[in-house]
């Protein structure tokens, strides 16, 4: 059996912390500001974890899919609570979507009056 190439490679996770190799004041600047706002404030951690999972399936990243995961278990949230940050993401998805149809609403009403 032939083993499928694709660019997402589950192990390049563990290398995100290298992003700095190039340019390491720019990283060290994203990941503090990245830590600073995952900490718990306003919101819990637990709750950011959440929001940060449903954001990655609406950007459709598998890394961060992969990460946030793993973050909200660790956070002590279960899969009815994961499904439902996902379905969130889907019903926002789907209504920006379906918001643009007022443009094109009025866009054909004014082609054809």
């Amino acid at each position: 059996m032939s083993k499928e190439k694709n660019y997402f490679e589950p192990a390049d996770l563990a290398n995100f912390g290298n992003i700095g190799e190039w340019q390491p004041e720019l990283a060290k600047q994203f990941f503090d500001y990245y830590n600073a706002t995952m900490k718990d404030g306003a919101l819990t951690a637990r709750e950011k974890s959440l929001i940060a999972l449903a954001v990655a399936h609406a950007f459709q990243c598998p890394y961060c899919i992969d990460a946030y995961t793993a973050e909200t278990l660790k956070n002590g949230c279960d899969e009815e609570q994961m499904m439902e940050a996902v379905h969130v993401a889907a019903t926002m998805k789907a209504g920006i979507t379906l918001v643009y149809s007022t443009q094109m609403m009025k866009h054909t009403k004014a082609k054809l009056m």
